[in-house]
């Protein structure tokens, strides 16, 4: 008897156990007008659940209306939710062109919103960069010994120092010179002799001597001034004096007085300042505005205000391969020494372009691949539009293709209004 209520009283649980697990759970699936769950900052995210957090950034999920195409939009909300991956896959590889979305113009002033014109303009680029002067490379003498001898005489002492064309610079003493110049003597008396009673092709030796013995004579930097001296006195000199080749400064002496000084010895640097160079580089890129001829501004820190103008007269033909530059030269008149070798200046090229359509650089979504700018539209309607662009000159693009004159851009908020496109769906990808 007590075995048989047992059995009765578990035949009646495992009967309510049965009942309650039958029981149908509640509805989950989302309101039939709301297609799937997005994110603002992230409109690759769609998901059915209206509680769940952005996978991303954990913001909450903003709902996406229902189109017509309920049953594709369903199943790809459905496929998000289990492989968010696909789906930011699917999204950013659309190809489905831009089209117009709405944002309400008492949105738009909360956010922000200003607008643009795409204009036609006639615009200058200004290109800015750092210099270093340097000297004039053909006013530049570097004096060298030639002959084996002893400094006798030195005209001039330090660096810096003011000489005139031919100023004497310094004499050196040189049994060998005195040895040269009486073989010249004695070949031009030679010549002489053959000039008055020898035959023609006495002569003509002669002659070949005496061009022989001149040459050599040159080789030694003996100059045509001292040659024409020794020819007229005929009196050997056992000192050579080296005159300067044009008026400038001393940069560099390397010998003193009495020194001995042997073949290939450095003597004295003269350079003239008048006249200077200012090496200047810009990036690769701007390299179709380099032209020869250009007209350079070129100021310097030593002299607040004051604008000097040089012409841009050579382009280097290899560039820098770490900085991706090209080397220009600006030559510059000198004439009062205001700018000195290893001089830091700042230099400025202005190059008046062709007139274009232009939009402003604020107007501009780019994308990477893409460059996007949201056309205005009547009642607060917006139509992504994918713009070809050009050189960029200031605050301004080169519109190649894309807008049209007199049209208005978004020029404000332009991340905030792409959200808004995306999130309607009106910028299938980036």
């Amino acid at each position: 008897m007590k075995s048989r209520s047992l059995l009765s009283t578990f035949c009646s649980l495992l009967f309510l156990a049965f009942a309650g697990c039958t029981k149908t759970a509640p509805s989950a699936e989302p309101h039939s007008e709301v297609a799937y769950y997005t994110c603002s900052m992230h409109p690759s995210v769609h998901l059915s659940d209206p509680k769940a957090k952005c996978p991303i950034c954990g913001m909450n999920l903003t709902p996406v209306k229902a189109r017509s195409t309920n049953t594709a939009t369903t199943n790809r909300a459905a496929l998000a939710k289990n492989t968010p991956e696909i789906a930011s896959h699917e999204a950013e590889s659309s190809n489905a062109p831009p089209t117009e979305f709405n944002v309400p113009l008492k949105r738009q002033q909360q956010i922000g919103v200003t607008y643009a014109s795409v204009r036609m303009q006639t615009l200058t680029n200004t290109l800015r960069a750092v210099g270093v002067v340097d000297y004039d490379k053909q006013r530049h003498w570097d004096y060298v010994s030639r002959i084996e001898g002893y400094v006798h005489d030195l005209k001039v002492f330090s660096r810096g120092e003011s000489v005139a064309r031919d100023q004497a610079l310094l004499t050196i003493y040189s049994p060998e010179l005195l040895t040269t110049e009486r073989e010249f003597l004695n070949v031009l008396q030679m010549r002489e002799e053959a000039a008055r009673s020898g035959t023609e092709s006495s002569r003509k030796g002669a002659d070949q001597l005496y061009e022989a013995s001149k040459n050599r004579l040159r080789l030694w930097n003996i100059n045509e001034k001292q040659i024409a001296d020794l020819e007229n006195s005929r009196v050997p000199k056992e000192t050579l004096t080296l005159y300067s080749p044009f008026a400038g400064v001393v940069q560099t002496l390397g010998v003193d007085q009495g020194r001995r000084v042997m073949m290939g010895d450095h003597l004295v640097d003269v350079v003239d300042l008048s006249k200077v160079w200012v090496w200047a580089e810009f990036y690769q890129e701007d390299l179709s505005l380099l032209k020869k001829g250009g007209v350079v501004e070129v100021r310097s820190s030593s002299y607040p205000g004051e604008v000097m103008s040089g012409t841009l007269s050579i382009i280097d033909p290899f560039i820098a391969d770490a900085r991706r530059t090209v080397r220009v030269r600006i030559d510059l008149d000198n004439k009062d020494l205001r700018l000195r070798p290893e001089m830091y200046v700042d230099v400025k090229l202005s190059t008046t372009l062709a007139a274009a359509l232009t939009v402003p650089v604020s107007a501009i979504m780019p994308t990477g691949l893409r460059n996007i700018a949201f056309v205005e539209k009547p009642e607060g309607s917006l139509e992504p539009r994918l713009v070809e662009l050009g050189r960029k000159v200031g605050d301004d693009y080169i519109v190649d293709g894309g807008l049209r004159e007199n049209e208005r851009v978004v020029s404000s908020a332009n991340f905030l209004i792409d959200a808004e496109a995306k999130l309607q769906g009106a910028l299938k990808s980036w």
